[in-house]
């Protein structure tokens, strides 16, 4: 059930609405993730295959390399950093959602060299030395991102709809 709730924001007095669902569970996938490939590719892959429309999921492992991004609120543009050596996945998380009608994965990434000097930001690309990924399916209706003229970037498009 969705039901849309307004929320006053105490720093600027301003209301905002967001969705609120409450859901099931629909299926969960745990899933070691095949060495050298693209773990943002790897994924996408797999919802493409199981028709996951909506998910959340996480990851650990170990990556060859990788390419993270910060983005740049001002000119709406990522920059990107390219990681060439291997490092630990700390931590990475993400969804999958639609955009444009297809499977759209958006993950961020904590990243550890040998040392704990560690570099974190949205996950472009991760070439995978070993991984495992635990993918969580949710019974809801379709999720879909739609361009943000604010932001820049593509948003959950008022959270869950019925579409």
């Amino acid at each position: 059930m969705v039901s849309p709730t307004k929320f006053s924001e105490r720093e600027t007095g301003k209301m905002m609405t967001m969705a609120l669902a409450d859901f099931k569970l629909k299926k969960s996938y745990f899933v070691s993730v095949e060495h050298d490939s693209d773990l943002i590719q790897f994924i996408t892959e797999l919802a493409e295959k199981e028709n996951i429309t909506n998910a959340a999921f996480w990851g650990i492992g170990a990556l060859k390399r990788a390419t993270l991004g910060a983005y740049d609120q001002v000119r709406h543009n990522y920059v990107e950093i390219a990681i060439e050596t291997p490092h630990e996945i700390a931590c990475c998380t993400g969804n999958i959602s639609l955009k444009d009608g297809k499977p759209f994965v958006h993950a961020h990434a904590v990243l550890s060299d040998e040392k704990g000097n560690v570099k974190a930001g949205h996950l472009f690309k991760g070439i995978v030395f070993a991984a495992e990924v635990l993918v969580q399916e949710f019974d809801v209706p379709r999720l879909e991102r739609k361009f943000d003229e604010l932001t820049g970037l593509s948003l959950w498009d008022g959270g869950i709809n019925g579409n």
